[in-house]
């Protein structure tokens, strides 16, 4: 029998659990003891630079405390109704059911509520899920809302167990309803004993729901702002993931492979997982294998790529096309003659634009392309 071939060892699209979690090392003992503390936490980082992944090897580290931890994601709960059910899920499997051994009795807090939710057994896995039907009354949801929120608090506090609720993509309870801020504030500011952690990509909404002064939550929480890895353990963490998979890599080639990635965690482990592909069993990745590696992940992400460059508008395309080719300061007279750019008022517009999609960001008046290998694929793709 042909042995089986090793399994890649890099993980990119999913959440980047045990091996495949790379170094924030610091970061996660902060948010560990900040959660343990019960300090209020918002977490700013672009997309895709591991801030879940971080967060569930905190609460996986807690877990061993006897720490509860229940976490909801605002992207999968576009109304009231959705989030009212996704709360009343991950309470009930995270907080009241590791409290209770019987878990009819962990569905008791659930039955006060002032909209009854659908509760549904999963014949095959047993697991519980919570319906709110779509169309209630805004009184009835927003109050079964706040009941819910109360429950964190209430369920840890009676057997002495510390709590946390994680919020992910929290900059979408805006878009959700525009009281709901209020209303969550209106609950967390009274319970200091529980850790509410904001996670939020869009840095822009974020720092607008956290800093300014007219919003509920201005200054409620301490702020965490995830960059990119730094380059000496994400080389040892390359190396070692390599040798884990039977093949080594070249000094020079991870150099290259940070440098194209700027220690972007995704972008790091995609490029790797298809150099690791490009690599026999047993042998190096050199440089030419590396050159290969990033010719696959731009076949891989040309879909996706080709609807960003299509939504964008024309004045945008010829921003994006001049940082592909040179990073800088596009208000300036001899950028805009030497990449034949509009007017600056044009330009600073677009430039907003792209900024709010996350495509492009600003440090000190240089602007530079961050979704990762958009640059590499403009210049494969787009004439100049």
């Amino acid at each position: 029998m042909k042995p089986r071939s090793p399994k890649n060892p890099f993980s990119f699209g999913a959440l980047a659990l045990d091996e495949s979690f790379a170094d924030r090392e610091n970061e996660l003992a902060e948010l560990t003891s900040d959660i343990r503390n019960g300090q209020d936490l918002v977490i700013y980082a672009p997309r895709r630079y591991g801030k879940s992944s971080l967060v569930w090897r905190a609460a996986h580290a807690l877990s061993t405390e006897r720490v509860l931890v229940a976490q909801v994601d605002l992207m999968t709960t576009p109304s009231k109704e959705g989030l009212a059910a996704a709360l009343a899920k991950s309470i009930f499997e995270e907080i009241a059911s590791p409290l209770e051994r019987v878990r009819e009795k962990a569905l008791a807090p659930f039955r006060g509520l002032r909209v009854q939710p659908a509760i549904n057994v999963n014949p095959e896995s047993g697991a519980f899920s919570f319906g709110f039907g779509v169309g209630q009354r805004g009184p009835e949801i927003d109050a079964t809302l706040e009941r819910l929120l109360q429950l964190p608090a209430e369920l840890g506090s009676a057997r002495g167990r510390p709590t946390a609720l994680v919020i992910d993509e929290f900059q979408e309870i805006v878009a959700i309803d525009p009281g709901l801020p209020k209303l969550l504030r209106s609950v967390f500011q009274r319970q200091p004993e529980v850790a509410h952690v904001y996670l939020g990509s869009k840095q822009h909404v974020m720092e607008r729901i956290f800093s300014d002064a007219d919003e509920p939550f201005w200054r409620s929480a301490k702020s965490i702002e995830l960059g990119a890895i730094p380059p000496e353990p994400f080389t040892a963490f390359i190396v070692e993931r390599f040798r884990a998979g039977g093949k080594e890599v070249d000094a020079a080639v991870v150099d290259e492979v940070l440098g194209s990635t700027g220690g972007h965690p995704y972008a790091t482990q995609e490029l790797c997982y298809f150099l690791w592909e490009q690599t026999p069993p047993g042998e190096t990745a050199t440089e030419e294998r590396l050159k290969r590696a990033l010719a696959a992940v731009l076949r891989s992400e040309h879909a996706h790529f080709s609807l960003l460059w299509d939504g964008a508008s024309a004045v945008q395309k010829q921003i994006l096309r001049a940082l592909a080719r040179e990073p800088g300061h596009p208000f300036s007279g001899g950028y805009r003659d030497r990449h034949d750019l509009p007017a600056s008022t044009n330009v600073q517009k677009a430039l907003r634009a792209l900024v709010r999609r996350e495509l492009v960001r600003g440090e000190a008046g240089a602007y530079r392309i961050t979704e990762p290998f958009l640059a590499d694929w403009l210049q494969a793709n787009v004439s100049y």
